[in-house]
């Protein structure tokens, strides 16, 4: 019983560890979205011997500037796994992948998967009340 209580705990430690989580402002997004573009993402899921393609239109980001919980600046890469989580005002939240994130017309876009094309319902960026990221 005891080995089984020690494995539980040591997972539960390497899985929490290995997620950090950041947040930025909404100026600090839009400075950095400034320059960038749509363009579309292939991504793969192998499932022996089966193969899956998706496609996704998402931004062209590489990196981000974000801030962790003590403030301090990190750079971080964007990758198909770095999630991010939109905290409204109305206190309501919106899970998704960053790289899938779109601004446009004063309102963010973005999907919840990269292979079937959920869409979020667009928020308005009058309306965000916290930014985090999720690697």
């Amino acid at each position: 019983m005891k080995k089984n209580s020690t494995l539980t705990i040591l997972v539960t430690v390497l899985l929490l560890s290995g997620c950090a989580t950041y947040h930025l402002s909404t100026e600090s997004l839009l400075e950095q979205f400034a320059n960038t573009h749509p363009e579309t993402k292939r991504n793969f899921i192998i499932a022996f011997p089966l193969i899956f393609p998706g496609s996704v239109t998402g931004n062209s980001l590489t990196e981000i500037k974000v801030l962790d919980d003590k403030n301090v600046v990190h750079t971080i890469p964007v990758t198909n796994h770095t999630g991010v989580r939109i905290t409204k005002k109305d206190g309501t939240r919106k899970t998704f992948y960053f790289d899938t994130l779109l601004i446009k017309d004063s309102t963010i876009n973005g999907k919840k998967s990269h292979f079937v094309g959920l869409d979020i319902k667009p928020i308005k960026l009058d309306d965000i009340l916290k930014i985090e990221l999720q690697r």
